[in-house]
């Protein structure tokens, strides 16, 4: 049972690394001046609203402090 505490954990870090040497050999790392690759997604903004939204006359959260006089 000892010997088998110590292989498994040492087979799996194995495993690990011949998986990354692996990952390497199939997706090979892009050069600077690759432009093949796509734009990043991004959500549209959307446009501020010109007047104040019913969200803003509403009370403040319950818990936050009165104002003082």
């Amino acid at each position: 049972m000892a010997v088998l505490a110590v292989l498994i954990p040492l087979l799996m870090l194995g495993m690990i690394l011949m998986l990354g040497r692996y990952e390497e050999l199939l997706l090979p790392l892009r050069s600077e001046g690759d432009t093949d690759r796509p734009e990043p997604a991004a959500a549209p903004l959307a446009p501020l609203a010109a007047t104040p939204s019913a969200s803003a006359a509403a009370p403040p959260p319950a818990g936050t402090p009165a104002p003082s006089p």
